[in-house]
This record gives C-alpha cells, sequence and structure tokens, in this order.
C-alpha cells in the first residue's frame, strides 16, 4: 500500500512541477494557484465531482467531457483547465487533489511562505491572530506564515498547530486524556 502512495505522490509531483513551470514561464503562478484552490473546493464540497475524480469506472472521455462543463460553470480557464483536461485525457484525475497540493506547495515555497494549521476552540480575536502570526514567524526563521484556521470546539481549549513536519498540541482535550491515562496507570 505505501508503495502504491508512493507511487501516486512522485507521480503527482512531477505534474506539479510540470504545471509550476508552465505558469512561471507565462506569469500566472497567482492565477493558476486560484483556479486550483476554486476546483479543489469544488471536489471537497460535491459528492458527484468526487466520484468523477476517483471512480476508475468513468472513462476518460466520461471525465473529460464532465470536466469541461464543470470548469466553464466555476469559471476555470486558460493554463489551469488546460492542464486539468490533460490530466482527465491520461486518466489520472484521481491523484489531482494531490497535484493540486504539490502545486499549492511549491507556490508557497517560491513565495518563501510557510502554512501553519491552527485549530482552536474559539475563533481568535484580531489581536490574538497576529500575535499568534507574530510566534510563527519568529519559529520558521522569520518566513512570512500563512494560518489556516478551523475552530472545532470538541479540542475544549486551548490550540492545536501544525507547522510543517511539527505539531504542537495544547488542547485542553490532549490535556485531559493525558491526565486520564496517568490516573490509570496510577490506580
Amino acid at each position: 500500500m505505501a508503495d502504491a502512495e508512493n507511487i501516486v505522490s512522485g507521480m503527482a509531483g512531477r505534474y506539479a512541477s510540470a504545471l509550476f513551470s508552465l505558469a512561471k514561464d507565462s506569469r500566472s503562478i497567482d492565477k493558476v494557484a486560484a483556479d486550483l484552490r476554486a476546483f479543489d473546493a469544488l471536489i471537497a464540497d460535491n459528492a458527484d465531482l468526487q466520484l468523477l475524480v476517483r471512480s476508475p469506472a468513468f472513462s476518460a472521455e466520461d471525465q473529460t467531457r464532465a470536466l469541461k462543463a464543470v470548469l466553464g460553470r466555476a469559471g476555470v480557464s486558460g493554463l489551469t483547465a488546460n492542464f486539468l483536461l490533460l490530466v482527465a485525457s491520461k486518466r489520472r484525475l484521481f491523484a489531482v487533489r494531490t497535484m493540486i497540493r504539490d502545486y499549492l506547495a511549491l507556490d508557497d515555497a517560491d513565495r518563501g511562505v510557510s502554512r501553519a494549521q491552527v485549530t482552536v476552540a474559539e475563533p481568535l480575536s484580531g489581536d490574538q491572530l497576529a500575535a499568534l502570526k507574530a510566534s510563527l514567524a519568529e519559529a520558521t526563521g522569520g518566513k512570512s506564515v500563512e494560518v489556516d484556521m478551523k475552530v472545532d470546539p470538541e479540542i475544549i481549549g486551548g490550540i492545536v498547530v501544525r507547522l510543517g513536519s511539527r505539531m504542537v498540541d495544547a488542547s485542553i482535550r490532549t490535556k485531559l486524556n493525558s491526565i486520564r491515562t496517568r490516573m490509570k496507570e496510577v490506580g
């Protein structure tokens, strides 16, 4: 299973690198990134589109035809549309979300931006968010940090931060689970 994931990841990385190179040459990196984000959001929000993307039951022609309609309605055109249609025609649409993730990572690296996934129990105020961004920028050696915020009341309080391969879980839920585990060990 891990070998298959590595093969898909490698293939997706090559497609993303090729698209990034083309976008850089045509000075359309930001436009392509915006289109890819929009398309990824469409996939995330639509079960039928998820099925179209993932299912091997659809032929390349079926996927391409359906994709043309979706892209037209979504306003995705130019290099991005051509890329996505090529991916569909090559029967690689099952890996498109990985390709999108890899493209956006290349875009972030090119701009010198780190991305952090932050989970909080309730929304942060403007001052709290600014302080968090400053702390994260310091942790990355001064890089600009973009924060993808998620509110999850189940963490009860505190914060969970994932920055690259590092994760800090300072949620109350985790602390309570730790105390519960220690109490079981004692008793």
